[in-house]
């Protein structure tokens, strides 16, 4: 029998399961209300439902183009264009992803070379920094300071250096629930002019903001738009997120390097769900409405948890809350999160994992994209907690 030597230097040697993983699985074992992991309990849109029987019964079901199916392309190019009044050419300068998370991968495969540095924001969510470091790619991190979690200018701009590639940003911002203003994005469009640095946007919670917030997209910016690469989630916006169905927006000239990378990695995305996708866009309100959708949802948790011993500042975008349990224990955040679980039966996400490695704000971030009567529960839950 012929041996194999298994010895090899991993590419990702401290990346373990994630905490996402961990918690729900700790959810299931404990028969725990799971408000942890970021996904609806309530149904997907009828209507869309039926979009995919139509379209596999249409004769949808063979390989759809490799930028994605022409009639969803389109859509999104329209949907920008009325939301944003910017263009982006739906044959060269869009292309389907097998969600977000392909498209911010497919990102880095494409531009990110050996040294290249790429900032990140933390905390932040768990598939920048193993993408960056796949390529090999340097992250660098710039550390937001609870419990506001503003972006300093001045000393972001000391994180730039010669060998910058690559600038990851996310709005509405998970895991915090904050969202960058105008002037935001001002500063950051005055800080890249003249540079060659790219701009990598996570936006997959463009249409979830609440108490009057506005999305300022890197595309209304022209010196943010020519170097951007937008990258967005149909899972999070129409409650689907196992479709994994997103899209990227790009100037042709970087969008042509991205599709280079996107050909050899999932090739093209499911087709009848595109075509679904295409036809459920027609109608405005069905992302338009979105914000006001979970704001009630965001409003009725808040108001449910009042009389329990957490602090919060009310989440301005996503469907997730953080809350501060300062007044309850002084635990590092893993092992109360894990502990909530198995003692309490209710299962949230400690943000020090997306942190860098001394940070401990001592919050959790709660999903309230779920039914009215989960939320109940949870928050009787939380309210009993001392």
């Amino acid at each position: 029998m012929l041996s194999f030597d298994t010895q090899f230097q991993s590419k990702l040697p401290d990346v373990k399961t994630t905490i996402f993983t961990t918690m729900s699985k700790l959810s299931a074992d404990n028969n725990a209300i799971n408000l942890s992991q970021g996904f609806p309990d309530f149904d997907s849109p009828k209507a869309l439902l039926e979009g995919v029987n139509k379209a596999m019964q249409n004769g949808s079901n063979q390989y759809a183009h490799m930028a994605g199916a022409p009639i969803l392309r389109n859509a999104i190019s329209q949907k920008t264009e009325k939301l944003y009044d910017v263009h982006y050419c739906p044959e060269t300068e869009i292309t389907v992803t097998a969600g977000a998370t392909q498209a911010l991968y497919t990102a880095m495969a494409a531009f990110v070379n050996p040294g290249d540095e790429v900032i990140v924001i933390k905390p932040a969510f768990d598939c920048y920094e193993p993408a960056i470091q796949l390529h090999g790619g340097i992250p660098v991190f710039y550390q937001l300071e609870a419990p506001h979690y503003k972006i300093d200018w001045d000393a972001f701009k000391q994180h730039i250096t010669s060998k910058t590639k690559m600038i990851v940003l996310n709005t509405p911002h998970n895991p915090t629930g904050t969202v960058l203003g105008k002037s935001d994005l001002l500063k950051l469009e005055q800080l890249l002019t003249g540079t060659s640095i790219l701009l990598l946007c996570d936006d997959v919670y463009e249409h979830i903001l609440y108490d009057n917030e506005k999305h300022y997209s890197a595309c209304l910016f022209p010196e943010l738009k020519k170097r951007s690469l937008i990258a967005n989630s149909f899972g999070k916006t129409f409650h689907i997120t196992g479709w994994k169905i997103g899209y990227c927006m790009a100037p042709k000239e970087l969008m042509e390097e991205f599709r280079k990378a996107h050909q050899f990695n999932v090739f093209c995305v499911s087709h009848p769900f595109q075509v679904a996708l295409a036809n459920y866009l027609k109608e405005e309100r069905h992302y338009i409405e979105l914000g006001g959708f979970y704001q009630e949802k965001r409003d009725f948790f808040l108001k449910a948890i009042e009389g329990s011993k957490f602090k919060f500042t009310p989440s301005k975008g996503t469907y997730f809350q953080l809350l501060d349990y300062t007044a309850i224990t002084d635990e590092h955040d893993v092992d109360y999160a894990h502990r909530m679980v198995i003692e309490q039966g209710i299962a949230a996400i400690p943000i020090s994992p997306f942190n860098t490695d001394t940070i401990d704000p001592k919050v959790l971030r709660f999903c309230f994209a779920k039914k009215n009567s989960t939320l109940e529960k949870a928050a009787e839950i939380l309210c009993k907690i001392s």
